[in-house]
């Protein structure tokens, strides 16, 4: 594991035994774990793509949360119960222009999303609206910067509630630039992924712009 923002890590676990893990980028994994004599169960989002045994996550201690704290102790060796995959927010076929919506770490899936997609998919506009509270939390920045230079068809759009004086990109919540960053068409998947609040937010406001249920695709974080 390594810290990637305050009380933030992003964890690589193997399967002892296993040559592969297959799963679908966009689902999670259920770990299950006995904690001050209770078990606990709790979901998490598959961070990257499919690499052998291993798979990666993107954890935020929570305090006083029931599993979080726990993980954050594990040291490389240690193991937890893990099921899965399970989950259907994936990329919906035929591929189409999309909005990606996070905040937080609702950004995990849209890290195993990306890459794969882009390398196969250089027709379709893709836009990433990823929405923190403070600059040292835009996880993966570089990675998704990088993506950009790489690939014309995708756009990262970080958005800061609580931005410094040195911050010149854009601010606010990511409700207040959905209708730039979409465009005049309605003909755009919009994947969402985050907690409950924002999540219900941005369904409202796409409903109210027209958006058919269809377009909308969601995963919700409590």
């Amino acid at each position: 594991m390594r810290e990637i923002a305050p009380e933030i890590r992003h964890f690589v676990f193997d399967l002892p035994g296993a040559r592969e893990f297959l799963y679908v980028p966009g689902q999670w994994v259920s770990f299950e774990e006995i904690v001050n004599g209770e078990p606990v169960t709790r979901a998490y989002s598959i961070a990257a793509p499919p690499a052998g045994n291993r798979f990666e996550l993107c954890l935020n201690r929570v305090q006083d949360g029931h599993l979080s704290p726990y993980l954050f102790t594990l040291k490389p060796g240690d193991t937890v119960e893990m099921r899965g995959p399970f989950g259907t927010f994936v990329w919906r076929d035929p591929p189409q222009d999309s909005l990606l919506v996070a905040t937080g770490t609702g950004i995990a899936p849209f890290r195993a999303m990306l890459l794969p997609r882009l390398e196969k998919d250089h027709l379709h506009r893709i836009t990433l609206l990823f929405g923190v509270r403070h600059e040292h939390s835009l996880l993966y920045r570089e990675e998704f910067e990088a993506m950009e230079r790489s690939h014309p068809n995708f756009h990262f759009w970080p958005t800061i509630t609580r931005p410094t004086s040195t911050w010149t990109g854009r601010t606010g919540r990511v409700q207040e630039h959905l209708d730039r960053a979409i465009g005049p068409s309605r003909d755009v998947d919009v994947y969402i992924c985050g907690l409950r609040e924002m999540v219900d937010s941005v369904r409202a406001i796409l409903k109210n712009m027209g958006f058919e249920r269809r377009h909308i695709i969601y995963e919700k974080y409590d």
